[in-house]
């Protein structure tokens, strides 16, 4: 009799780490019980390179938000995305956000860099300033190709 009831006691504990562990982890993606209230943002860009919906949004380094959706507008051909922000964080209107980079390998993230307005953006409010994801391969080559079209220009004309 005492062997079985070992057996229960040992299966409610792993029952009860379970639980423990799935309220954890809800907590961690921002789903559980004591989840942050949040509010939605819009903002347009011309390229969402290396974000997803579930990227972060910082400000000043912290999260302070997550991409909810991400789809494209058919009339502006624009990405159109759907910012989760933190209730509390109140964002100036002329606030920017812009598609950054973790270092040189590192992954992107939307960055929020607040204005000095006096006047916040509400719920379901557009961020206007925005500035898309900059890919450094094509910066790269760009650099490259002027560099090779410049030398060539320079060159001082024969008078002969």
């Amino acid at each position: 009799m005492s062997h079985s009831v070992a057996e229960v006691l040992t299966g409610a504990a792993v029952l009860a780490v379970g639980i423990g562990f799935a309220v954890w982890a809800a907590n961690g993606a921002g789903r559980g019980f004591g989840a942050t209230q949040t509010y939605p943002l819009t903002a347009s860009f011309r390229a969402v390179d290396g974000i997803q919906v579930g990227s972060d949004v910082r400000l000043a380094g912290l999260k302070v938000g997550t991409i909810t959706k991400l789809e494209l507008n058919p009339v502006t051909f624009f990405a159109d995305a759907t910012i989760s922000m933190r209730q509390g964080i109140d964002l100036p209107t002329d606030s920017a956000i812009l598609i950054s980079q973790d270092g040189l390998l590192g992954g992107n993230y939307v960055e929020i860099q607040p204005g000095g307005m006096e006047a916040v953006l509400g719920p379901g409010d557009e961020i206007e300033d925005t500035q898309g994801s900059v890919s450094l391969i094509s910066l790269l080559l760009k650099f490259v190709g002027s560099g090779s079209s410049d030398s060539g220009a320079a060159a001082p004309a024969d008078g002969g």
